[in-house]
């Protein structure tokens, strides 16, 4: 069974969709046995870092990520999901992250021509040996909604990468750990590509 962490975080059913198309019961939940007992656990989002912060402590999953996630259950963060997995944002200073990474979130400079948020389909630059991305090529194009962009402290982290004004930190693979600023369950073919990976990990 697959958790998709309800915290009013947004953006839940459609990942549900997704994983019901691939075939695998996945369960809304902020129970936190359910949580604790799933197989794989989604942590998906939309919205501002600060206020995701807030509504996770307020129904107690703040220690309940901490605990799967040093307990090795295979853990996927999504969007506002990636950002809430590390330790600070520009978006709400003074704030703590879930810190199960170390870098920050900062906003994504102000260029001439380029627009944000950062709204629509961008290309990929993948860590060849990653397992998230397994069978999907550099260059294969997602769907990004984003003002705000990770800075992993450790590049090894660092499963594919992005350039948006700036060079953007797209996703992340480390032990059991693994997130996407992007939406997988946006991005067509790709994306269920990569939900197919997490799933079948």
């Amino acid at each position: 069974m697959i958790a998709v962490i309800d915290y009013d975080g947004g953006n839940l059913r459609s990942v549900e969709k997704a994983l019901a198309f691939l075939g695998q019961e996945a369960v809304i939940t902020r129970d936190q046995d359910e949580i604790l007992s799933a197989d794989k656990i989604i942590l998906p989002g939309v919205g501002a870092f600060g206020d995701a912060m807030g509504r996770l402590g307020r129904y107690g999953l703040v220690e309940v990520i901490r605990q799967a996630a040093a307990e090795k259950t295979p853990f996927l963060g999504i969007c506002l999901g990636l950002q809430l997995m590390f330790e600070s944002s520009q978006e709400s200073e003074g704030v703590e992250g879930l810190g199960l990474l170390k870098g920050k979130n900062l906003r994504i400079p102000d260029r001439a021509g380029l627009k944000i948020p950062h709204m629509g389909w961008n290309s990929l630059d993948i860590r060849p040996d990653s397992r998230l991305f397994a069978g999907v090529s550099s260059g294969e194009y997602v769907y990004f909604v984003h003002s705000y962009y990770l800075k992993a402290e450790d590049e090894a982290a660092v499963a594919a990468s992005a350039e948006y004004s700036t060079h953007i930190h797209a996703a992340v693979e480390w032990g059991n750990l693994y997130a996407c600023q992007f939406h997988p369950e946006k991005s067509g073919d790709v994306g269920l590509r990569i939900l197919k990976n997490f799933v079948e990990l």
